[in-house]
């Protein structure tokens, strides 16, 4: 990619960080997203739940990213929780796609976030882009985020939705938390462990972004998964051997309800997802299996 001039909403958080750190890295001009003031010429000002963007700090970029949003399993699911999973999702990517539309000059494309949770439920039936949502909470909180990105879509500009899986990642996010479990010696299955996890390792999470970014000829959902799902009980007999202790642990069922409430169904959901569009773009893993997912987190 030569080098560009790219907006990111979320650049503070696991991901965003990541692709922040690949993009400076390899030269490229990032503009940050800040809700305060800014305190530079690579900060812009924005505020998402007023639908507020400073779009001339947005003028001359080729890419806007989005990854802005409340964490999922950050707490227990009240209603004012969920409705701040929303708003975060849905006035945040509007915002942006309104400002992008806007633009004398508008980006090549927009890169919105969203997740395999549009799937809902899938049990062991494997699916791809071209699944119909599902049913639940998740499901129709990530059809709403979607559709929030018309405004850039219906003027011209490139729209993809990265339907991102359950990052392998260390430092951050849902897997972030398995780590100082299973290293303690608690770790162990969710449930009977039978359900799915469509995950990815943070590094190819960032590569695929960038390819998103880099190919005109992706638009619309595309699965940011590794090519092969594999059950809870393989995850956690994965984590086990990676990090040298036993996984003999399990979170019966009614527990995890009782704890997590309606998030729960969501743990202990199947969802075998597979990255479809982005093989066939010629996208390339560079950490496809499990085990080197979480190796690469170590």
């Amino acid at each position: 990619m030569e080098r560009s001039r790219i907006a990111v909403a979320g650049a503070s958080g696991l991901i965003g960080s990541a692709l922040v750190r690949s993009l400076t890295a390899d030269g490229h001009e990032v503009v940050r997203l800040v809700r305060r003031a800014p305190r530079g010429a690579d900060e812009v000002r924005w505020d998402p739940g007023r639908r507020y963007v400073d779009t001339a700090g947005l003028a001359g970029c080729d890419a806007v990213v989005n990854l802005a949003a409340a964490g999922v399993g950050d707490r227990r699911w009240t209603p004012e929780y969920k409705r701040l999973l929303r708003d975060s999702r849905v006035l945040g990517t509007a915002a942006l796609a309104e400002a992008v539309a806007a633009l004398p000059r508008p980006p090549r494309v927009f890169v919105n976030g969203s997740a395999i949770g549009f799937y809902g439920d899938t049990g062991d039936r494997v699916v791809d882009e071209d699944a119909s949502p599902g049913d639940g909470f998740l499901a129709a909180l990530c059809v709403e985020w979607e559709e929030a990105a018309a405004p850039a879509q219906d003027a011209g500009v490139r729209t993809v939705c990265a339907r991102t899986g359950l990052v392998v990642a260390r430092g951050g996010g849902a897997w972030g938390r398995l780590f100082p479990l299973f290293r303690a010696g608690l770790g162990g299955r969710l449930g009977d462990g039978r359900q799915y996890w469509s995950y990815i390792a943070l590094h190819d999470e960032v590569a695929a972004i960038r390819h998103l970014i880099d190919h005109d000829d992706l638009s619309g959902p595309v699965n940011l998964t590794a090519p092969q799902p594999l059950t809870n009980g393989e995850i956690t007999a994965a984590m086990a051997r990676a990090l040298h202790r036993p996984a003999v642990f399990a979170v019966p069922a009614p527990v995890l309800r009782a704890v997590l409430g309606e998030m729960a169904g969501d743990v202990l959901g199947s969802q075998r997802v597979v990255p479809k569009r982005l093989l066939e773009s010629g996208f390339r893993f560079a950490f496809p299996g499990i085990d080197e997912a979480i190796r690469a987190a170590l």
